[in-house]
């Protein structure tokens, strides 16, 4: 039972299976994406894709890439990967004063969501959710870096108790404001007008002797989560439309939300998972087969990579590999002739050459083809 096991990620895994379960029968959720249109129009396609209603989020997923030649579990990997990707990095849209539309700001485990009005009015929060739930029943990457106080509001516990810190706060000319207030030191005149006026255009008194301290946190509070109430209640009602909410609340344990450092890719994490070639993989009739000297010597270039490569290069690997950053199931390697590096997505298959002789070259091809991946990755 997915509300009593011990194993968080279990539970969670129980969970998602349940619902997926539940809905094997329903109206797949078709997904599109022309890869021949600007990046600006495959935002937009992705956006309207999830301000869609009454929406069944535990039904089959059916993914397609015009464009690309790819085809079955490795597009809906990469799908799934791309939203996420697009929620933390920005979707390339103009809305008149940038080249693209951020949904949260700030830094790595202080993210917060956005302040914008337009995107709230747009209801965009709520489609952030729906992104966030839909990803994480069919068992997609989840949103890291986001801070601590906004995760201790979505998982439904109140505002008034988060703990908020001075990073949570991306706005930094607010942020150097509120910090005046740290401590005991005399404020200048100029000093006291800002923190004045910040105080009057939220509603606060101004500084004195006695209140500093509560002043302080009530200013860092508005600027964090005060300001962002409403972008919460969004965000939380697209993961009850996505049936993510009923697991938030009963398990708190689940990482749904985990931390940048917590989500980052290891090679202690990514080794497990991968099946080595060995000497009777050879098949007599695979043109494309090597000498076992090739790939005894290519296998090690790449244990290499991966036991020195860093976690976003590691991440870069697995999209590649599998079509989205979490690594799963059984990872194949084959070595092959061939001249760059390929992977067959939907049978979670690298291919590496094994012309390679030194690892400084093997390395370079490697490093140019995992990055690729947000360019789909059919065979051309």
């Amino acid at each position: 039972d997915w509300k009593t096991h011990p194993d968080p990620e279990r539970a969670a895994t129980l969970y998602s299976k349940g619902i997926l379960r539940f809905h094997e029968t329903g109206k797949p959720f078709f997904m599109n994406m022309d890869l021949r249109m600007s990046k600006e129009d495959q935002d937009r396609e992705l956006l309207a894709l999830y301000k869609q209603s009454s929406v069944e989020w535990g039904c089959p997923v059916t993914c397609k890439l015009q464009g690309d030649v790819a085809v079955g579990e490795g597009v809906t990997r990469y799908f799934f990967s791309a939203l996420i990707q697009r929620l933390k990095a920005g979707f390339t849209i103009n809305l008149g004063n940038a080249e693209s539309t951020c949904l949260f700001e700030g830094e790595p485990d202080h993210l917060v969501p956005s302040s914008s009005q337009f995107l709230i009015d747009g209801d965009l929060f709520l489609v952030a959710g729906r992104m966030l739930g839909h990803s994480f029943l069919h068992g997609g990457p989840r949103l890291s870096g986001l801070s601590r106080a906004i995760v201790h509001v979505l998982v439904g516990d109140s505002p008034e108790t988060a703990t908020v810190q001075i990073e949570d706060c991306p706005d930094h000319d607010i942020r150097e404001i509120i910090k005046l207030l740290d401590g005991d030191a005399e404020l200048s005149d100029d000093e006291r007008k800002a923190v004045l006026d910040l105080c009057l255009s939220w509603d606060l008194p101004g500084p004195t002797n006695t209140n500093r301290r509560w002043l302080f946190e009530r200013l860092l509070w508005h600027a964090v989560i005060g300001r962002r109430l409403r972008q919460l209640k969004q965000i939380r009602k697209g993961l009850k439309e996505t049936k993510v909410w009923s697991l938030l609340i009963e398990r708190k344990d689940v990482q749904i939300f985990p931390k940048e450092s917590e989500y980052s890719l290891t090679p202690q994490i990514l080794l497990p998972y991968i099946r080595w070639p060995t000497e009777n993989s050879a098949d007599e009739d695979d043109d494309d087969d090597c000498p076992l000297e090739n790939k005894c010597r290519i296998s090690g270039y790449f244990r290499q990579f991966i036991e020195t490569a860093s976690s976003p290069h590691l991440k870069e690997l697995v999209k590649f590999w599998i079509g989205w950053e979490v690594p799963s199931g059984d990872m194949a390697v084959e070595i092959i002739n061939g001249l760059l590096p390929k992977s067959s997505t939907c049978f979670c298959t690298l291919r590496l050459p094994g012309h390679y002789t030194s690892y400084s070259h093997f390395q370079e091809d490697l490093l140019s083809c995992i990055g690729t991946s947000d360019f789909g990755f059919g065979i051309i």
